[in-house]
């Protein structure tokens, strides 16, 4: 499975959990952003937070994210298999955020 069949599935399994539970989608409810994940390699992809969903995902780098996830495409096939937690990843270096405070923890709530 590719890293974008990857990144599809975290999508469709984060709009089910946001639809299913009321207290996410309220959390979520008003929230723009859009997020960037730059990988090592060159490559990158996108998706959108629009009312409550993540939508538009895309095999590239946003022009203006609101967060951007710097990674290795290994690092970023370990958080989305869940074989490494977000946190290992951080304190470790190999995963790193950039946005505001309110969007670093927003990123928790997308795994």
């Amino acid at each position: 499975m590719t890293l974008a069949d990857q990144l599809s599935e975290l999508v469709d399994r984060f709009n089910r959990h946001a639809a299913a539970t009321p207290r996410v989608a309220e959390e979520l409810a008003g929230l723009e952003r859009t997020v960037t994940v730059a990988l090592s390699d060159g490559s990158a992809y996108s998706v959108d937070l629009r009312a409550g969903r993540l939508t538009g995902l895309r095999a590239e780098a946003a022009p203006s994210p609101d967060l951007t996830l710097r990674t290795d495409p290994k690092t970023l096939e370990a958080l989305l298999t869940k074989q490494l937690g977000p946190m290992k990843a951080l304190v470790t270096r190999r995963l790193v955020i950039e946005g505001t405070l309110e969007d670093k923890l927003l990123f928790r709530k997308l795994l």
